[in-house]
């Protein structure tokens, strides 16, 4: 099951967390909670993101 999750460090930042997204659809689950906190300032991509893109690649390859 998907999940959100929001880290507050005692300075104020905020940073925000997905799992259990296939791909880019965290970018999608999180978009109004990253709106909502302001300007992004560090993104870093998991490998659940690029794991999607891979099996999509590879599906592509197999039916050509």
């Amino acid at each position: 099951m998907p999940s959100i999750e929001i880290i507050v460090s005692p300075a104020g930042q905020s940073e925000v967390q997905t799992k259990g997204f296939d791909g880019a659809t965290c970018r999608l689950g999180s978009q109004f909670i990253e709106r909502a906190l302001g300007q992004t300032m560090n993104e870093q991509l998991t490998s659940e993101f690029y794991q999607a893109q891979l099996s999509s690649q590879a599906s592509e390859t197999e039916c050509v």
